[in-house]
Order: C-alpha cells, then structure tokens, then sequence
C-alpha cells in the first residue's frame, strides 16, 4: 500500500508521517518511507539541483526534473516495495506536481497530468493525507523549527505563489475525494495523527 502526505512548506506533514511508521511499526507491520524528490541516488542529485538557491530553473525545466526524480523512484523503489506488500510511507509524491508546478507554477494543467502519468507509470497512492494550514501558520512553523536553515529555492517562492498551491491541493480534493483527505492541519499534532489513524485503520 502507497500512502502519501502532502502540504505546503511548513505544514507539519512530514511530523505526521513519522508519527504513522511509529505506530504502523508497533502493530509488526514492514513500513517503507521516502521523500520527493528523493530516496534513490539519482534522484537525491536531482533533489540537490531543484533546491539551490545558486541557478534559476524554469517552470518547465523544473516539472521534468520533479518528473525525471519520480520515475526513477518509482521503478527502482515503490514498484519492488509494494509487491514485496511493505506499505510505502511517501513525503510528497504526484499531487505536489500538480499542485507546485501546475497550479503554482501556472503550467498547463493537461501538460503536467501528462509528465504524472508517464512518471508514475500508473502507480498511485491508496490513500493521501493533506496537511492543509493557512500560509501564515506554515511560515511560523518554519521560523520557529531550530533545525530548518535558510530557505531553499521552492521556500522562496512567496506569498502568492503558496497561495495558488494550497488552492491547486484542495482543487485535487474536489476532483478526487476518495482518496484525497483533507487534514485540518491547525490542530495539536496529536488530533491530525489521530484522524490519520480513524481514517486508514479501516484500509489495513
């Protein structure tokens, strides 16, 4: 089973997937996590590429990055975990895409559907959780978080351009609601981890 988190910078969602594998782990269970970009040596030299703050990338350049990082993912790691039945705890995966790049980024949305499903080669998540905050609650997180350094390049994207993201989230929402939740992200993290829970026990 594929699960992913999903949420703009600050949102907690990362706090909330480790808090899962603790609990998925205690019941015995053969929990795989990863990141995107990420988890495989190509994609983590990718990931460095779409972080620094040292060149620009075009919105374009960038969704075939994210997409490129994706596919490797998914062949070399998802693929083999899920028929070995291990449950794959993701930190992002393709709804960032269309999120980021589509709705972010303004990208042709039937473009970036395209490069998602060339990059996923069908597989996806059972189950996504969305951390949804208001922008300005996610930045305090960020600030207040001693071990965040200075913001990457997708960290400075602004006000705006976050803006458009979270909307593209709950749009996703909307399109796909039985798989798509949306997790009040406001709340003690103990509450979110907890309607995580009520809501995937039934699933394992």
């Amino acid at each position: 089973m594929l699960i992913s988190f999903e949420g703009i910078d600050g949102s907690g969602k990362s706090t909330q997937l480790v808090m899962l594998r603790e609990v998925l782990e205690d019941r015995g269970l053969t929990v795989v996590v990863i990141r995107e970009p990420g988890a495989t040596l190509l994609s983590e030299s990718i990931r460095e590429i779409l972080l620094s703050t040292k060149q620009t990338i075009t919105p374009t350049a960038e969704l075939l990055l994210f997409s490129a990082a994706r596919t490797q993912l998914v062949e070399k790691v998802i693929e083999p975990a899920l028929n070995e039945g291990s449950i794959i705890l993701c930190d992002r995966y393709v709804d960032s895409t269309t999120a980021y790049q589509g709705f972010g980024r303004k990208l042709d949305l039937d473009s970036v559907r395209l490069c998602n499903r060339i990059a996923t080669r069908g597989v996806m998540p059972t189950v996504t959780f969305f951390i949804d905050v208001a922008y300005e609650q996610a930045q305090q997180r960020m600030q207040f978080d001693l071990g965040v350094g200075e913001p990457d390049r997708m960290e400075r994207s602004g006000r705006d351009f976050f803006e458009r993201v979270r909307y593209g989230y709950l749009q996703i929402a909307v399109d796909e609601p039985e798989r798509f939740m949306v997790i009040d992200g406001s709340r003690d993290r103990l509450e979110i981890h907890s309607d995580i829970f009520s809501t995937l026990e039934p699933l394992l």
